[in-house]
């Protein structure tokens, strides 16, 4: 009995511990990370970007700034916030910058931490935000080092290294895109005809959705094959902006239970990787007929999901309008509560999308603006 107390009092220690470090970190946090520029693309059709050298010694606890110029016509000058050199400039604050050298790999060190966090049974939501053919899928889903297969292995690898202290784990998941407002299954091999209803358990902070397919998953290879096979079916479509450009939001969800029979305890933690549809302005996509509906439902879903974040930076007692779309609300328990986010601000360095970048810019400083309360595991 007293070796199993003293167990527990360590491993409810290490957890204190790397909670409060997160929390230190933010339990809302933004990274920008800036595409390398396509083969062929002449420096001079790139933006003015400036951001900090790639360099390991940065002090982790300040944010990081990155600035965005375009050169002015001489009508403009006068008009322009910086007045030098005849162009205007821009700069925001992020938690962390990531230059066009930095690898997926490298990126991942950011997030790994997270996947701990999910593992003691916290809550954890991450997302790519940024424009069409901003680099958001690459970030999130590329074979190999993307963030989720590098996800997928470091869950499975930390679950064999935790048997050793007595912990057991089961991992489920479950993969849908929300397509013009609209859940699809992507596990799913039947008709499109399947209703799918999201509900909550406010006192646990669980989310369920009625009808969608949850596998379990043993080990990595199978994730990975069941990720990869399922990633195929999501909604892409031309539009002037990319001419394969992602049309909806997509979800991977890993639901992760352990228990520890030598100290008897649990813990249930959430994981939402989500690599969100392209946001993208109507006048430059030019997207008509089902692309304008598409796009419609798009830039409202994302508009809501940046209210919702801001709101969560409110008084307590102020509304949160999680159900003014399905990703909200779908997303409600990750997003609030004692949940950990962490959001990838994906920016194209090409200068004719610099009007887009700023907007990209805009979006993820309300975010990162957004300060929550300390995180208390369930």
């Amino acid at each position: 009995m007293q070796m199993k107390n003293a167990l527990l009092h360590v491993e409810h220690e290490r957890r204190y511990l790397h909670n409060k470090l997160q929390e230190l970190k933010g339990n809302i946090r933004v990274y920008c990370r800036i595409r390398p520029p396509s083969p062929g693309v002449h420096p001079q059709q790139l933006a003015e970007i400036e951001y900090p050298a790639d360099d390991n010694d940065v002090d982790e606890s300040l944010c990081q700034a990155i600035s965005i110029s375009k050169e002015l016509p001489s009508s403009e000058y006068l008009q322009g916030q910086t007045q030098a050199r005849n162009k205007t400039s821009y700069t925001f604050k992020f938690d962390k910058v990531f230059g066009p050298s930095h690898q997926n790999s490298q990126v991942f060190d950011e997030l790994s931490q997270l996947v701990q966090s999910a593992l003691d049974g916290f809550n954890v939501c991450v997302f790519a935000y940024g424009q069409t053919g901003s680099g958001k899928t690459w970030t999130m889903s590329h074979p190999g080092d993307g963030m989720i297969p590098l996800t997928i292995h470091k869950i499975f690898d930390d679950i064999s290294d935790l048997k050793q202290n007595g912990w057991e784990y089961s991992v489920e998941g479950q993969f849908l895109e929300i397509y013009n407002e609209t859940i699809i299954d992507l596990l799913a091999n039947g008709s499109g005809d399947t209703k799918y209803d999201i509900k909550h358990d406010d006192i646990n902070g669980k989310t369920t959705i009625s009808n969608l397919r949850t596998i379990r998953l043993n080990s990595a290879q199978e994730a990975l094959m069941l990720f990869n096979k399922s990633a195929l079916n999501r909604s892409t479509a031309s539009t002037n902006s990319n001419e394969r450009s992602s049309r909806s939001h997509s979800i991977f969800v890993l639901n992760i239970k352990g228990f520890n029979a030598k100290i008897g305890t649990s813990c249930e933690g959430c994981l939402n990787l989500v690599d969100l549809a392209g946001s993208e302005r109507l006048n430059n996509s030019q997207a008509k007929g089902d692309r304008l509906k598409e796009t419609q439902y798009i830039n409202k879903s994302l508009s809501c999901l940046g209210d919702v974040i801001y709101s969560l930076g409110q008084p307590k007692n102020n509304h949160v309008p999680y159900r003014n779309s399905k990703l909200t609300y779908l997303l409600k328990h990750s997003l609030g509560g004692n949940s950990k986010t962490l959001m990838f601000v994906n920016i194209s360095p090409a200068a004719t999308n610099f009007n887009e970048s700023l907007n990209s810019f805009r979006f993820a400083t309300k975010v990162g603006n957004t300060k929550r309360g300390s995180g208390i595991r369930k």
